[in-house]
């Protein structure tokens, strides 16, 4: 038999699982990307042969994941709170910890109807968007300096929510923080919350991992990281109602130095709330005391 005679061997999804390099749950999410498959099929399916057209997009995927590049931009696709948002590198990419933000900020308006919500930085969305969802009263604005990032956006609530909603289509405006807002908006929120760009310039984080590939302005404020947070702050008396409050995500070791700025502000009631990871992650107050 000549070495051109014998039959190269067939490629399964099995079988691709199991020589992956990958860890596995990220092997099986690309595979199941590059076939079209739901995950389910990646088992009752997986002894079936994989044409080469559909190994070849496996392997460019599996390729880029080698390279480092985060599985999110990969698909195009990650689930936050419940909803499966639409993620380009021109955005941050929603991480689960954030959940406990959107959390909060349900709370603090579950007892006032139609309420107004500011998010400032919005990238992709899925802090505004989560909120309306949650909350289809709820009228949401939502604010991005990045032309780009606030496209993304637009599509995910375009894509997510109801049209139907009682509190209208998320508002996506262009401006660096409150400078998109209309002055007709000034003391009308009922809530602004962000998750800004808290990571201290010359962090090693900023070059290790999946922060690579992300958006760097959507990071770092290229400072101490702090400065985004102090531009929100001091700003948002200017846009809060009387009892409004706000609250904002930020690194695991600037809880003290936010409850600060706050408290320097006036605001009343503040306090930091920590996530599953026991971290301090979200700080906030109120404009007046309740």
């Amino acid at each position: 038999m000549t070495l051109g005679s014998i039959t190269p061997p067939v490629s399964t999804a099995s079988g691709l699982l199991r020589a992956s390099p990958l860890p596995a749950l990220e092997a099986r999410v690309l595979l199941g990307h590059a076939l079209g498959w739901r995950r389910t099929e990646l088992i009752t399916r997986g002894e079936e042969p994989i044409g080469d057209a559909a190994l070849a997009r496996y392997r460019a995927l599996e390729a880029r994941r080698m390279a480092g590049e985060p599985i999110a931009q990969i698909v195009g696709a990650r689930e936050f709170y419940g909803l499966t948002f639409e993620v380009t590198p021109d955005v941050l990419i929603p991480r689960p910890e954030t959940e406990l933000l959107v959390e909060t900020v349900l709370e603090a308006i579950a007892p006032i109807p139609h309420a107004r919500v500011l998010d400032l930085g919005t990238g992709s969305g899925a802090i505004a968007v989560a909120i309306a969802s949650a909350r289809p009263d709820a009228r949401v604005w939502a604010v991005d300096r990045s032309r780009q990032a606030l496209d993304v956006a637009a599509r995910n609530a375009a894509q997510l929510l109801d049209p139907a909603r009682p509190g209208g289509p998320v508002q996506c405006l262009l401006g660096d923080w409150y400078a998109g807002l209309a002055p007709t908006l000034a003391g009308s929120f009922d809530m602004i919350v962000s998750n800004p760009p808290y990571i201290a310039a010359g962090d090693p984080h900023l070059d290790a991992g999946d922060l690579r590939f992300e958006p760097r302005g959507a990071l770092t404020d290229e400072a101490d990281g702090l400065s985004a947070i102090r531009t929100i702050v001091a700003g948002a008396d200017a846009f809060l109602c009387a009892h409004g409050q706000i609250w904002i995500e930020h690194g695991y070791n600037q809880a003290a130095a936010v409850r600060a700025q706050l408290s320097a502000a006036g605001f009343a009631n503040v306090r930091s709330l920590r996530d599953l990871a026991g971290i301090d992650r979200v700080t906030g107050g109120s404009r007046h005391s309740c």
